[in-house]
């Protein structure tokens, strides 16, 4: 599966697991292991190239358990439908990761922002002043 040009996982790089699934099969639920946990070791795999490593890892810090990235689904009733949508997800979640975000710019303030900005809270101390008791 290719994730992104010269970023390409083959099956040896993940592992997969099996459960129950808490999800739809009526009976059969019980007897079926249908969820499938699909994991990608992300801070040890050779598939994924070096300059893309630390924009992954910074990207999934907070999927990551020990460098691990975890996909469980259990949304279909079969064990192998639930394995294509893993592998569908593994593959999103690592192409949104390759994405380095946008990093916003700086400005500055206009020097006509500063003026209503100054000229609201002149109008809202004054606004506060005629709030108070008059002292003779």
């Amino acid at each position: 599966m290719e994730i992104v040009p010269g970023f390409v996982i083959t099956e040896a790089d993940f592992r997969e697991r099996f459960s129950h699934s808490p999800g739809p099969g009526g009976q059969g639920v019980n007897t079926a292991d249908s969820r499938v946990e699909l994991m990608f070791d992300v801070k040890r795999s050779g598939a994924i190239p070096d300059h893309l490593r630390p924009i992954i890892l910074s990207a999934l810090k907070n999927r990551l358990v020990d460098g691990v990235l975890t996909v469980a689904v259990h949304d279909q009733r079969s064990q192998l439908a639930n394995r294509r949508l893993a592998r569908v997800r593994l593959v999103e979640t690592l192409q949104a990761a390759c994405i380095q975000p946008h990093r916003r710019r700086a400005t500055q303030r206009t020097r006509a922002s500063q003026r209503r900005r100054l000229d609201a809270k002149k109008r809202r101390g004054e606004l506060k002043k005629n709030r108070q008791r008059p002292t003779w």
